[in-house]
């Protein structure tokens, strides 16, 4: 009786440490189109369960993706993707934010496909003032073709933090007294889309897209986006220090997250642009805070 007690409150200070300073957990049944529309070659976009759960699909014609109806100043956003199964390499399926202009801001999860029995790889980059070349690369614990999984970014004036379910795989810090841009005075929409890229996505290139496997079909449900609307009031959005994600809890992670972030840098990064010093021979400034975790 008292091992199954120690083990039940073994599992519940796991479970509580994981989750303590993580956002509000997401609805996975939220319809995709309270929040999105299509953008390109709609008829590629299958629905099911009323909307609250899609397939893009990719063949030799044409991708498809889609965006946000609003465009965001600061928040949580987050998408439930299983992956393209089997052979996916070439294709490319992305979850990102992204302003406009040429000066723009971005933040991005890029998926790479591979050949069969080889993982993906997992791509995330942060854009400021039109500026990236700030790539992570990383391999994920779990196979993504198999069951849903949340990936999810929030973006504060603090920090932008990537998820994936409540493990954060990545901290871009807001590196401003160190002469840093950082995203925080342009509207972002949200966009996803699956598209071929197998000119660079999967071993730099080499490996091409099958079309004989097609169509390749990535699944979504779980369309949370729980952000300040700035197409819809952009003074309330300025106004900082009001929203969840304001708040001290967010501005940084805690104890426990950092213990997880470090795990994914030790267990499955396989490439920092911070420790590139072959493409970047001086080191980027923001890598100095990077350095620290």
């Amino acid at each position: 009786m008292a091992s199954l007690l120690w083990t039940a409150c073994l599992t519940f200070l796991l479970l509580a440490t994981v989750t303590k300073g993580t956002p509000p957990k997401n609805a996975v049944d939220v319809p995709f189109g309270r929040n999105y529309a299509p953008t390109w070659a709609f008829d590629h976009i299958k629905y099911f369960n009323g909307g609250s759960e899609i397939q893009l699909h990719l063949d030799k014609y044409t991708g498809t993706g889609f965006q946000s109806k609003g465009s965001y100043l600061f928040g949580h956003f987050s998408m439930h993707i299983k992956m393209v199964p089997g052979d996916s390499a070439g294709t490319v399926t992305a979850f990102y934010l992204s302003s406009q202009g040429n000066e723009h801001d971005e933040i991005d999860f890029e998926f790479l496909g591979n050949r069969t029995g080889q993982p993906y790889i997992l791509q995330t980059n942060v854009y400021t003032g039109g500026k990236g070349d700030k790539e992570q690369r990383i391999y994920l614990w779990f196979d993504p073709t198999k069951e849903y999984h949340a990936y999810s970014v929030l973006w504060n004036t603090y920090q932008i933090v990537f998820f994936v379910d409540d493990v954060p795989i990545r901290v871009f810090k807001n590196s401003k007294d160190l002469g840093v841009r950082f995203p925080f005075n342009q509207p972002m929409k949200i966009y996803s889309s699956l598209w071929n890229a197998d000119d660079w996505a999967t071993r730099g290139g080499l490996e091409k897209t099958d079309w004989a496997k097609a169509p390749f079909i990535a699944s979504y449900r779980g369309f949370h986006v729980d952000g300040c609307e700035a197409s819809v009031n952009a003074k309330i959005c300025e106004s900082q220090g009001k929203q969840w994600w304001d708040q001290k809890e967010f501005q940084d992670l805690d104890a426990a997250q950092y213990r997880r972030l470090r795990w994914v840098r030790s267990k499955y990064t396989i490439y920092n642009y911070c420790t590139d010093r072959v493409r970047l021979p001086t080191l980027p400034r923001e890598c100095k805070r990077d350095r620290d975790i």
